[in-house]
């Protein structure tokens, strides 16, 4: 379970990284920046929503007891 929980929270960090660097290099090169803030909206929406799992999780109001 915590390796599952440390590998989404990885994947999470890297889409937020690859897509900040798209957004540089897109700015550098006067191209389109629409599909590195895609993956940075992603990031963001993957982390409220892991935030959120984890915050059940930890508070013990989950269904599976």
């Amino acid at each position: 379970m915590i390796a599952l929980l440390l590998l989404y929270w990885a994947a999470v960090a890297i889409i937020f990284i690859v897509g900040i660097i798209m957004m540089i290099v897109a700015t550098a090169n006067n191209k389109p920046v629409k599909p590195g803030l895609r993956l940075v909206i992603l990031s963001v929406i993957l982390l409220v929503i892991g935030a959120g799992a984890c915050a059940i999780m930890l508070s013990g109001l989950g269904g599976m007891h």
